[in-house]
């Protein structure tokens, strides 16, 4: 669990000190505080306080290098703050981490990512890394540096609604190992193919995300909401082609595609900075951010198949370089024949606004 620390500012008036604690009370981990606001903290109910002295926790400088080992020797808790500018300050932020103090405090006054993704991977599993932000913005910054993001977030803050505003923008981040262990999973079942037929030329959408997938990967698309078939993102090499496993060309601006949070989403709806799910095989899920939506007209082909008593249809692109996930592998759409079997995702109900409506009844054909 990350931690929100308020760094609690000598030049304010005792009437806003007061209410700021009051705020880190409910919504702060810790309260980093001058010595002569300890007692103020400590009557404003704050769970753990920070200072020079009379704290729970110890501050000290980088440059108390020595009183550092024997603080950490007889039991204290210590955290270590330092102002990062330069190489050098990066150099000396790793030693003091590798002296064992539990936390070291980070301030980054002109760089705010590059020392920190550093510093992230320097430190990480060392010590608790907290960064010092002036806003949720810069927060949540912080808290998605090289994957990882820092342990905590010090806030200095002059209003109680900043500590509120944070505590919620710092509940939303997920960074990408809490988000693939997190996701939840679709249901993938096989589907037979009962038709192929190739259609007219049609609008279709390629969704380039910022991501990179692998073979068995790619989206859940078709023309009904509730039948989606597993298109496989384009990380297949050919003569011809060279993989683009970023993309996946999904089908027409009509058909359906499977987003974060269980929704559907019209492919003329993707765009740049809009969320998709990927989904492999197994029906494990991630989402990932889309970078490009590119609609060209192309030939198509209709790809119909029975799963669960139930026709379900889709659109592509009738090209060597669309392919859909198979229980054994992937096959292209050029390939593919009435008989075979491929990977879908079936569920019951329809939708509103993308949003699923178990109970509604909805014909899709």
């Amino acid at each position: 669990m990350r931690e929100l620390w308020l760094r609690l500012r000598s030049d304010i008036t005792s009437d806003l000190k007061a209410d700021l604690l009051r705020s880190s009370a409910n919504t702060c981990t810790c309260a980093l505080v001058d010595e002569g606001d300890v007692d103020l903290a400590r009557k404003s109910g704050v769970k753990t306080i920070a200072s020079p002295k009379g704290g729970d926790v110890e501050l000290l400088s980088i440059r108390a290098r020595s009183k550092i080992g024997r603080s950490i020797r007889v039991g204290r808790r210590v955290a270590v703050y330092i102002t990062v500018k330069n190489p050098e300050d990066l150099k000396a932020a790793v030693a003091i981490a590798d002296l064992g103090p539990e936390y070291v405090v980070v301030s980054c006054p002109d760089w705010k990512v590059i020392p920190l993704e550093n510093l992230v991977a320097e430190l990480h599993g060392k010590c608790k890394l907290l960064a010092q932000v002036a806003n949720p913005k810069e927060a949540i910054v912080a808290l998605e540096a090289l994957e990882l993001g820092a342990d905590g977030i010090v806030l200095e803050a002059t209003d109680p609604k900043q500590l509120t505003k944070t505590s919620e923008s710092m509940r939303r981040v997920r960074t990408r190992a809490e988000e693939r262990g997190e996701a939840p999973r679709v249901e993938i079942i096989p589907a037979k193919v009962v038709s192929v037929k190739p259609a007219e030329v049609g609008a279709r959408v390629c969704i380039d995300t910022c991501d990179i997938m692998r073979r068995g990967e790619g989206m859940l698309v078709g023309s009904q909401s509730s039948g989606l078939f597993l298109v496989q993102a384009e990380v297949e090499e050919s003569g011809m082609t060279s993989p683009r496993p970023f993309r996946v060309n999904a089908g027409p601006v009509s058909s359906y595609v499977l987003a974060p949070g269980g929704k559907t989403k019209y492919l003329s709806e993707i765009k740049a900075g809009s969320e998709v799910l990927i989904v492999d095989r197994k029906g494990k899920t991630r989402s990932a951010v889309v970078g490009r939506s590119k609609i060209e007209w192309r030939p198509l082909v209709l790809v119909e198949a029975r799963a669960r008593d139930k026709t379900i249809k889709t659109l592509l692109q009738n090209a060597e370089t669309i392919r859909l996930v198979t229980p054994e592998g992937s096959k292209a759409v050029t390939d593919l024949k009435a008989g075979d079997n491929i990977l879908a995702h079936i569920e019951e109900g329809g939708r509103h606004f993308g949003k699923l409506v178990r109970e509604e009844t909805v014909l899709e054909w």
